[in-house]
């Protein structure tokens, strides 16, 4: 099994990716609301305090300072097909302000639901 992670940053498309993931049965997923280190340092300090911070104001937008994180614990097999669910729904993760996803291997579970069985 993997880890799923995915920082959304499209907010408005998270149950759109929910409800699709239920639909290909990739259940169990958590959802965090969650802020950007860029976003998070822009509100309380200045450009003189933290120098990349004058780079980084003109990707950030001011009207979405959260994002949220999806964890969903999938088979191995099923990492390209959630990818593509999210690259379909958001658009392609390579552009920007769309998000970013990685997976990590899970060693152990107990109580991940199966949709069906």
């Amino acid at each position: 099994m993997k880890l799923l992670i995915f920082v959304l940053n499209k907010t408005e498309k998270l149950d759109d990716v929910l409800s699709e993931f239920a639909r290909r049965d990739m259940c169990g997923a958590t959802v965090l609301n969650s802020m950007g280190m860029a976003h998070m340092l822009a509100g309380s300090h200045d450009e003189d305090e933290i120098p990349f911070l004058g780079a980084f104001r003109k990707f950030l937008n001011p009207e979405r300072r959260q994002n949220n994180v999806i964890l969903a614990a999938i088979d191995d097999g099923q990492v390209e097909e959630a990818v593509g669910v999210i690259e379909n729904i958001v658009g392609n993760l390579s552009n920007e302000d769309t998000g970013v996803v990685f997976c990590v291997p899970i060693d152990y579970t107990k109580g991940i639901c199966k949709i069906g069985k």
